[in-house]
């Protein structure tokens, strides 16, 4: 069994906060993990989480599956860092939409993959739900110490992360340090 344990969490104060960066990641855990309850001010029927990891914005590369309301799913690829989609200015008042993100084997030299899914939440037919796989592939494979979410806008008040280290091999369950 393995145990989780809280390393950071952000809560916003208000709806001009850009962006919920993780910072000085400790080398002591197996995998990441990332909870998201989050909403953007974007005036659009959903928003996009994009993922930067120690400060870098290239060497990304994502394919998502995406299933949105009444209409019929898709696909896509990308580079541009988007994780998770979650709910934005046109949904439903005071909803936030959700997402986890998982990264396994984050002290690793090599390339590092990442899972996602996320969803928006409304009352409305328009609500998005995707699954995300990413490859973060630097020319200078490093372990990841650092971790930033951004939208295409700012988060609005109590959008909150919070971010897990998981020690596989351990008995026990949720530890709050």
């Amino acid at each position: 069994m393995s145990a989780w344990t809280v390393i950071a969490h952000t809560e916003v104060t208000s709806a001009t906060q850009a962006s919920i960066t993780f910072s000085s990641i400790p080398a002591t855990y197996t995998d990441l993990v990332i909870k998201l309850s989050i909403r953007s001010t974007q005036a659009a029927a959903v928003d996009g989480v994009n993922i930067s990891l120690n400060g870098s914005t290239s060497d990304r590369s994502h394919r998502r599956l995406i299933g949105g309301g009444s209409g019929s799913g898709g696909s896509q690829t990308g580079t541009n860092g988007e994780i998770a989609l979650i709910s934005s200015a046109n949904n439903t008042a005071s909803t936030f939409g959700n997402a986890e993100i998982y990264i396994p084997n984050y002290q690793s030299t090599v390339a590092k993959s990442i899972s996602a899914d996320g969803v928006s939440e409304t009352n409305a037919t328009e609500a998005y739900q995707g699954i995300y796989a990413m490859l973060w592939n630097p020319t200078s494979n490093v372990a990841i110490t650092s971790i930033a979410l951004t939208t295409a806008a700012n988060l609005v008040q109590y959008s909150s992360a919070t971010l897990y280290g998981i020690t596989k091999g351990s008995s026990g369950g949720v530890t709050v340090s």
